[in-house]
């Protein structure tokens, strides 16, 4: 029986030590010729004593063998119950299980929930992204035969056509955020470069809104990674940009940090403490229909794996002040 081979195959060290004892004994009672019989008798008492003990041994070998077997079918309907532990070494051995069962039920939890988020993210995005397709189409309907109506429409599909690539490329980040592998190059660049960068891109935000622009360049190096760090300036112009109705926007230096300051809408006192988590879009974003709340999320995210940190301060029609600090 397969028990029987596994149970010699545990303990042959034990049942080899046994049978040796046994012979020397044997051979010593000879060396001191006491009677055959006598030798015999208790050699043959042992061997049966010892082989009544083994085989009960053996028989609860095979029941824990087979309740463990049972375990293995309940582990994967999560019933699992380890057996009392009959020494130190089994409690051990069971800690370990139960800690090992603890981790793996822990990375489970933290995998759905990572694919709960990126589930309710896509489907967010699905609904952003609908909107500027929708206005495009409408708009490329219309009918024109003016050249300034043309140009007009023209402009109003450019801007529709950024707010779309915005959204792409805010996935992107998304995905490569929450990714176990990232592609953080930390060296030390020009922040004037990044952004410049920044501002490039959203010239044409600016001239739409008819909003000033006051920058003088920094001549300051940050050790940083000039993508992940381009994204975030770029997603703190955008919000400047959005909740902006007249006025303009500053980007300068003050002691050591680099300031976005906008002449906005402002933010709730209530609302500041929460900017940066995940989904929360606050009394503005409730007013803007559009807003995902995801925008500040990922730039805290990405700052502290660069090492940087960012702070808020705004009040009701005054503006915000963004501050980054390397």
């Amino acid at each position: 029986m397969w028990w029987i081979k596994s149970y010699i195959r545990r303990h042959r060290l034990g049942i080899a030590l046994f049978v040796l004892f046994g012979f020397i004994f044997a051979f010593i009672f000879f060396l001191y010729h006491l009677p055959v019989e006598a030798v015999g008798y208790a050699f043959g008492l042992c061997l049966v004593v010892g082989s009544i003990t083994v085989f009960i041994d053996a028989l609860a070998y095979r029941n824990k063998v087979c309740n463990l077997k049972e375990q293995q079918e309940a582990v994967r309907n999560g019933t699992e119950e380890l057996p009392q532990a009959k020494d130190s070494v089994e409690e051990a051995y069971q800690e370990l299980l139960y800690q090992a069962q603890e981790e793996r039920r822990e990375q489970t939890a933290q995998l759905m929930r990572e694919k709960t988020d990126i589930t309710d993210y896509f489907t967010l995005w699905a609904h952003q992204i609908k909107t500027p397709i929708a206005a495009m189409r409408l708009l490329l309907q219309q009918d024109t035969e003016e050249i300034e109506q043309f140009y007009e429409r023209r402009k109003e599909c450019e801007g529709e056509l950024f707010k779309i690539e915005q959204y792409v490329e805010m996935v992107l980040q998304y995905l490569r955020l929450n990714s176990s592998v990232n592609d953080f190059v930390l060296q030390e660049y020009s922040l004037d470069d990044i952004i410049r960068q920044a501002i490039h891109k959203y010239a044409p935000m600016f001239i739409r809104k008819k909003l000033a622009l006051h920058y003088n360049a920094v001549d300051v190096k940050v050790v940083t990674d000039e993508k992940w760090l381009v994204f975030v300036v770029e997603q703190i112009l955008s919000n400047a940009i959005k909740y902006t109705a007249e006025g303009g926007i500053s980007i300068y230096m003050e002691d050591g940090m680099l300031v976005i300051k906008d002449t906005g809408i402002g933010i709730l006192a209530e609302d500041l403490p929460r900017v940066f988590e995940k989904g929360y879009t606050g009394y503005n974003g409730r007013s803007d229909k559009k807003a995902s709340g995801i925008g500040l999320y990922l730039c805290k995210q990405i700052l502290q794996k660069l090492g940087h940190k960012v702070y808020v301060e705004s009040e009701p029609g005054k503006g915000t002040q963004v501050k980054l600090v390397f």
